[in-house]
């Protein structure tokens, strides 16, 4: 069986903040997953602000997820003004689901990125959400 090797990955919160927290139920699985994945991960300072949120009670995990943008295993990509009305759309065309602001803004960057992969815990959103060229997104890790 050929395994599916993807392009540029979007990673959301939930699995930033199980791999930084070993107390977190899917730390391994995710530990597994990303052995898997190419390098850099894509993300925002969305998705960071949520995390270091979750990992408010751990210096040592917000360090760890500071210190990851500069040792290759994130990149943040830009958000700027210009973006917010794309974002702002997103939030109202959802807001059944009520996204939160991250989610919004990954959505908003596949799209504009033509990233097409996401690593993401929340199946369930994810599943739903469509970038502008009204295409899902591959959610990893499958299951």
């Amino acid at each position: 069986m050929r395994r599916f090797l993807p392009g540029r990955i979007l990673i959301d919160t939930g699995p930033l903040v199980a791999i930084l927290s070993r107390d977190d139920a899917h730390h391994q699985g995710c530990v597994d997953a990303l052995r898997e994945m190419p390098a850099p991960l894509y993300s925002c300072w969305p998705v960071v602000t949520e995390a270091a949120w979750l990992l408010r009670r751990s210096a040592r995990a917000i360090q760890q997820l500071l210190r990851s943008m500069d040792t290759g295993f994130l990149q943040l990509l830009p958000l700027d003004a210009t973006d917010a009305k794309g974002i702002g759309s997103l939030m109202r065309k959802y807001e059944n689901i009520r996204p939160p602001l991250a989610d919004a803004a990954l959505v908003y960057l596949a799209g504009r990125e033509r990233i097409e992969t996401i690593f993401t815990l929340d199946r369930r959103d994810f599943s739903i959400y469509r970038t502008n060229r009204r295409r899902s997104l591959r959610i990893l890790p499958e299951m």
